[in-house]
């Protein structure tokens, strides 16, 4: 607990960088129990979760992070619930765009309520 990838605020993003070229298939999103927080609270876990992809980054480019000529698809909006499982794995629709990529972006749109910070503990990517 407490050993986590934190960032300000309620909102943030991250690009993974895969180690090959995958056909993603899901995510996975960890954080702490309620019981296992120092604090007692878990409010800096993520609630509303997108999982993107660059179509233009597909030959083994780099993913923007911003500009105009970048082209992102959405392979998922997602909740993760801090009722449920501390580990919550969600189905990403791929089935659109039916190629591998070699990078993801995760954007954290909010937290369940802490204004200071968000906590990620683990995320895993899965694919073929």
């Amino acid at each position: 607990p407490g050993n986590c990838w934190a960032f300000k605020g309620h909102q943030g993003q991250v690009v993974i960088r895969l180690p090959a070229r995958v056909y993603l298939t899901a995510i996975t999103v960890q954080h702490i129990t309620k019981d296992a927080s120092p604090s007692g609270t878990i409010n800096s876990a993520p609630k509303d979760i997108a999982v993107f992809v660059s179509l233009l980054g597909t030959s083994g480019g780099a993913l923007a992070l911003g500009g105009d000529r970048e082209e992102e698809t959405l392979l998922g909006m997602f909740s993760y619930n801090v009722e449920k499982d501390p580990t919550q794995t969600f189905t990403l629709k791929n089935m659109l765009f039916p190629r591998a990529f070699s990078q993801v972006k995760l954007i954290v749109k909010s937290n369940w309520g802490n204004p200071r910070y968000t906590c990620i503990y683990r995320v895993k990517v899965h694919g073929k």
